[in-house]
């Protein structure tokens, strides 16, 4: 019994966690959010109401509508991009450049606190 008290606490602890974000808006606006581990940026940013992203497919990789540029600092810590991404990312509305990436293709982890990305001037 004792254990499964130990494992519980352990595991409210960690859903207690969470990972902040800046988005910055094309008008030089922040806007800071944040995230449970393990949940998309794209999903975080949805869940709080930012104009800035559609995310017309809910994540799903079919749309673009989520493109964010990602500073060149914070690159190396995210996973490389991924082939469907990767074509992605050529649809995007806003022109793709470094550090060009879908947010719904970022998974916060604690390892991101303190991410800040920028928004395109328009998804569609």
């Amino acid at each position: 019994m004792y254990r499964f008290r130990q494992t519980r606490a352990v595991s409210t602890m960690r859903a207690n966690v969470s990972i902040p974000v800046v988005l910055v808006h094309p008008d030089g606006r922040e806007q800071a959010i944040s995230g449970r581990p393990g949940q998309s940026l794209m999903k975080a940013a949805v869940g709080a109401g930012v104009d800035g992203i559609a995310a017309d497919c809910g994540g799903t990789l079919t749309c673009a509508t989520c493109h964010v540029f990602v500073g060149a600092d914070w690159l190396p810590r995210l996973p490389a991009v991924q082939a469907d991404e990767d074509a992605m990312l050529d649809m995007t509305a806003d022109p793709r450049r470094p550090g060009s990436r879908l947010s719904c293709q970022i998974v916060l982890q604690p390892a991101l606190a303190g991410l800040r990305v920028v928004l395109p001037a328009t998804q569609y």
